[in-house]
């Protein structure tokens, strides 16, 4: 597995890190870093709730609004490049029914200047598609054409200090 050192690659603004949660004695312990790559494109990056409209007796002015069930978005990664095979290698352990572990995704932005700017991680990811790029010889293809992953909560926090 790739320690992530020679990530993300040049030309590229987001840096995807797939890491493993480790347990300890039946408690969360660190993240071990299990591979990165980078790619160009990312969407998908939403949450949505639905709310749940409750009519109450005497209430003439509208539903009372409550919150209801959370879902989150597909997220897709587009054009990408990794220096290993790990992230085909997990899709195909989900495709084959065998145990996949679920990892957490850190994706970071960078700015022009290659100072990370902020961040959001997907909480236990699954891949539900892999796409390879076309093969054409006279084309200028990458990697990874499309990586698509549910997961099982999202959060956003401040990148920590990394420059490309």
């Amino acid at each position: 597995m790739s320690n992530g050192s020679e990530y993300p690659l040049s030309g590229f603004r987001f840096q995807v890190d797939f890491k493993e949660q480790m347990l300890t004695n039946e408690t969360e312990g660190g993240e071990v870093l299990l591979c990165s790559g980078a790619f160009s494109e990312c969407s998908g990056l939403e949450v949505t709730m639905e709310p749940k409209s409750i009519k109450e007796g005497g209430r003439n002015w509208g539903a009372a609004q409550r919150m209801g069930a959370i879902n989150f978005g597909t997220v897709v990664l587009k054009r990408g490049l990794t220096s290993t095979a790990d992230l085909w290698a997990w899709f195909n352990l989900v495709g084959e029914g065998a145990y996949a572990q679920r990892l957490n995704v850190t994706i970071t932005l960078f700015d022009q200047s290659g100072k990370g700017l902020f961040s959001w991680t997907l909480r236990k990811a699954l891949p539900i598609k892999f796409k390879a790029p076309d093969l054409n010889a006279s084309n200028n293809e990458v990697a990874i054409e499309e990586l698509h992953l549910v997961h099982e909560g999202l959060s956003r926090a401040a990148a920590a200090v990394r420059q490309l």
